[in-house]
């Protein structure tokens, strides 16, 4: 059992949503948010980026920033650009991309169940992008941006969202990477607390996109019990923000790799080591692997299928029998000499939506030597890893659409 409660969300008012929803913090830098929110004073991007407020050169990181989107947020909701929900509601978002839709629950749940392994990771994340979130949440005294989790999907609550979906929506736009986005508000008692009993009975959720955001949202609940002498364990602080999309709805895409160098060697001498591992053909026009344990490689001008020969991998193994896991420690490590492949400068990391167009232009620019494409990573592998309480190595899924920033904000 997991507590999936509703929450009073902060949120646009209605003739403001479309200026206000944001990509999330982590997909651009810098440079591209002051881009995106030039000319907007009401893009969420001043909460969430709040750096493109202050000088440019200033760290990220710096304390000046957190207090800008402390600052930013109260005056977004002193302006009336954003406002409170009076009682607690879910929330039903409905993405579409393409002829793809999903429809997920917005709701809190809670930091003891992610605490108790009842929300279940499968990814490692980096110290420093958890100190970044859990001080950015902490100052600002919100959670701004929704964690997108999974769970085996219910016919139930399915016909519940159904019921929903049939009333006029609170919001509907369409954002200016041609994904939809549709939000229904359940304010209703009746139907919250029907949809609060269907929710309890879902006996594990799964992290997929934003487990930087999950673990902060823990810190930022251990910081405050600290600080709290009149702790109870129903303040706000103890929730985390998220949207919950039944697993057959979740799309997941390829998240291809680029390596700036064959590490000394010639591209000949490199197609050979690769040869003892894997079956080399040249001449793959198709790009884009099909089939699990086989990759496409783009390099020098030329498409390549690589498929990993018998003995590369232990088939028994959930986590070894992954293509990433293949990838990595058949080419990345043995061939390449690429450690953690989250720190090192050599290796990139190309999210499947940017195509196989992209890993071309990477290598045709000289800036990377060679660039691979692999079958993307299925939601049951996922389920499987972390419900073994095993980790996938980093940057093994590549979740679409995005969730949009600034539609839903959890004040604590």
């Amino acid at each position: 059992m997991v507590s999936v409660v509703p929450f009073k969300a902060a949120r646009p008012a209605r003739e403001y949503v479309q200026d206000v929803a944001s990509v999330p913090y982590d997909v651009i830098d810098s440079k591209e948010a002051r881009k995106i929110a030039g000319g907007n004073p009401k893009s969420f991007l001043h909460v969430i980026k709040s750096e493109i407020d202050l000088p440019e050169d200033i760290d990220p990181y710096d304390d000046r920033v957190y207090a800008k989107a402390r600052e930013n947020l109260k005056d977004f909701l002193e302006k009336g650009i954003l406002f409170q929900d009076g009682e607690p509601c879910y929330y039903i978002y409905k993405e579409t991309m393409g002829d793809h839709e999903q429809y997920g629950i917005v709701a809190c749940i809670s930091v003891a169940d992610y605490e108790a392994g009842r929300v279940k990771k499968h990814e490692l994340t980096r110290e420093d992008k958890e100190t970044d979130r859990t001080n950015h949440m902490d100052i600002i005294d919100a959670q701004p941006g929704p964690i997108l989790m999974t769970y085996k999907a219910r016919s139930d609550i399915d016909a519940m969202v159904s019921d929903v979906i049939r009333q006029e929506p609170e919001y509907d736009f369409v954002a200016d990477d041609g994904i939809s986005h549709t939000v229904w508000v359940v304010a209703d008692r009746a139907m919250v607390q029907k949809m609060e009993t269907a929710l309890a009975a879902i006996e594990a959720i799964y992290v997929a996109d934003g487990h930087h955001r999950t673990v902060s949202s823990a810190r930022v609940a251990e910081r405050r019990r600290k600080r709290n002498p009149g702790h109870r364990g129903d303040e706000e602080y103890n929730y985390m923000l998220s949207v919950l999309f039944p697993d057959n709805q979740v799309k997941i895409l390829d998240y291809n790799r680029a390596v700036t160098d064959l590490k000394g060697m010639t591209q000949g001498e490199f197609i050979e080591k690769l040869s003892r591992q894997f079956t080399v053909t040249a001449g793959f026009t198709e790009r884009s692997p099909e089939t699990f344990h086989s990759f496409g490689m783009y390099l020098g001008g030329q498409w390549y299928l690589l498929e990993a020969k018998e003995g590369t991998f232990d088939a028994g193994d959930i986590v070894d029998s992954l293509d990433v896991s293949i990838l990595q420690k058949n080419i990345l490590t043995d061939v390449l000499d690429i450690g953690d492949i989250r720190t090192d400068s050599r290796i990139t990391f190309i999210g499947g939506i940017r195509g196989m167009d992209e890993l071309e232009r990477l290598v045709d620019s000289g800036d990377y030597a060679v660039a691979f494409s692999l079958v993307p990573t299925t939601m049951r592998q996922l389920m499987d890893v972390a419900d073994a309480v095993r980790i996938m190595p980093p940057k093994s899924t590549w979740f679409e659409p995005k969730l949009r920033s600034g539609i839903f904000v959890h004040l604590f």
